[in-house]
């Protein structure tokens, strides 16, 4: 069984690369001419059109960015591929998308495993992502050696639309510690201690978390978008998340390179003001 990796991106690539390495059968497709001879420098082959892929293969793993993009496949496959095909959503979407699509999948007989992954780009190179399973324990065993290919575990939470769930809840404490973390240390930094050495310490303390110790790898490339699925999501559910919705208008206003400032810079912007650390005559410890 042939294995096709739709999204030939950073964790795309990478994803398949490892899925190679593990002896399978891959091919990849993009829409980027220039993705897809990446992929056939590495040795993986490519086609033309996804269409066109559906015959050979019986697995297709969609590391796409958006809704859109997973509903557009899946309707391309839908009209394609053979029955019994698996078609696995490690993208990050809607819970109730990969649900509806799930439904109108099975009408065409074919199968949908909900699988986001998280642990980023740096777990994709190297092959130690966390698949947050939905779906049907049959379906998942069956999909699972292919993506252990790229993952530390395979984990099934619940139904189809239960990975996504999972990986909302994720998301959302991440970027919850993302911005504790920022002013945490930007208290330090203010004091005048050096913000990374700060960071080492409070990495053997309690109020540690898992964002702080790959917080200098943490890229903010896809905070709006993954705080915008999961505040629609409280509101379709009627709660109120009102820490959330702080989180959702802070986190915006950071960037990597706010947080390498914190860390190594003299001073850094926050809210639109720039903070330096105090000298002694002011009250500082520097």
């Amino acid at each position: 069984m042939r294995t096709v990796v739709v999204g030939a991106g950073e964790m795309g690539l990478a994803m398949a690369g490892h899925i190679q390495a593990r002896g399978f059968d891959v091919a990849v497709f993009d829409v980027s001419d220039e993705r897809m001879a990446l992929a056939r420098e590495r040795g993986m082959p490519t086609g033309d059109y996804l269409q066109d892929m559906a015959d050979d293969g019986g697995l297709f793993i969609l590391a796409v960015a958006t809704d859109a993009q997973v509903e557009e496949v899946c309707e391309t496959l839908a009209g394609a591929a053979k029955t019994g095909t698996v078609i696995v959503v490690a993208a990050t979407v809607r819970p109730e998308t990969v649900r509806d699509l799930a439904g109108r999948l099975a009408g065409r007989g074919l199968r949908l495993v909900d699988a986001p992954v998280v642990y980023g780009a740096t777990g994709a190179r190297e092959g130690t992502l966390l698949s947050l399973c939905g779906g049907a324990e049959d379906d998942i065993d069956a999909v699972r050696p292919v993506l252990m290919s790229y993952s530390r575990d395979v984990v099934r939470v619940g139904p189809v639309g239960a990975g996504q769930v999972a990986k909302a809840c994720n998301n959302l404490l991440h970027w919850i510690h993302c911005v504790g973390n920022f002013e945490t240390l930007l208290i330090a930094k203010r004091y005048g201690l050096d913000g990374q050495r700060m960071r080492e310490v409070l990495l053997d303390c309690p109020g540690t978390n898992g964002t702080l110790r790959r917080w200098d790898t943490t890229r903010f490339t896809w905070q709006e978008k993954d705080m915008d699925i999961t505040m629609d999501m409280a509101q379709q559910l009627g709660l109120m998340l009102p820490l959330a919705g702080q989180v959702d208008q802070l986190v915006k206003t950071l960037s990597a390179a706010d947080v390498k400032a914190l860390l190594y810079g003299d001073e850094v912007n926050y809210l639109g003001r720039s903070v330096r650390p105090l000298q002694p005559a002011e009250g500082g410890l520097g």
